[in-house]
């Protein structure tokens, strides 16, 4: 399967797009954004888990990156309420599973050999620092050789500068509206911009996004 796969395209997928399709587990839907392979895959997509639900145990032989959108999302290691980010590096495993139901933002089979540190991060109580213009602010949340992920908070009428994407960009809109000269993106949406692309943002209404920078191939 390949959805999304030619990463010298950029791509916008609003909400009102979405098309959920069942997983092989009973009360879990996936909305695909990119993809390349059958059940086991390089794979972004968003997971919708209704109460109740869960998924066999699996072991994770590229890696898992996650987001909580809402809900509480759980497996043996904890439970990660609204707002946590996780990494599980390759070779981990886990059983997750739903109480009260959750929706996350997912990533597989995307991590580096040596990307091996584990960990989960509550955006919801962790420090913001300013960025690089009046508005901004930023919440690290992973560096290393080939990636850099954060939360980005702009407050109302913020504006960034020009820039260029080195390695790519990919954005997905948790609150508010993001901008820029090529459309609007409400809550939701996900874009995901190639190497060496450019544009200028801005948000009117204010908004958070979750940002990864520089993991996508480098030929444009």
């Amino acid at each position: 399967m390949r959805v999304n796969a030619d990463f010298s395209e950029r791509v916008v997928i609003r909400p009102d797009e979405y098309d959920w399709v069942a997983s092989p587990a009973a009360g879990v839907e996936r909305m695909m954004l990119d993809r390349i392979g059958d059940e086991v895959a390089r794979a972004t997509t968003i997971v919708r888990f209704a109460p109740d639900s869960y998924f066999d145990a699996h072991t994770h032989g590229g890696g898992e990156e996650f987001f909580v959108l809402d809900g509480v999302f759980s497996d043996e290691t904890g439970d990660y309420p609204t707002g946590t980010y996780v990494r599980n590096p390759i070779g981990t495993s886990h059983k997750p599973h739903t109480a009260e139901g959750a929706t996350i933002f997912v990533k597989l089979h995307q991590f580096d050999e040596d990307d091996t540190e584990q960990f989960h991060v509550d955006t919801k109580t962790a420090a913001f620092r300013p960025g690089m213009v009046k508005g901004l602010s930023v919440l690290p949340l992973h560096s290393s050789k080939s990636e850099n992920v954060a939360l980005v908070r702009w407050e109302p009428g913020t504006r960034f500068t020009p820039h260029n994407h080195w390695g790519g960009e990919e954005i997905l809109v948790l609150e508010g509206t993001f901008e820029d000269e090529h459309g609007t993106y409400p809550a939701g949406t996900w874009i995901r911009s190639p190497h060496m692309s450019q544009h200028k943002p801005w948000s009117d209404e204010g908004c958070l996004i979750y940002v990864k920078t520089g993991h996508l191939p480098q030929a444009a």
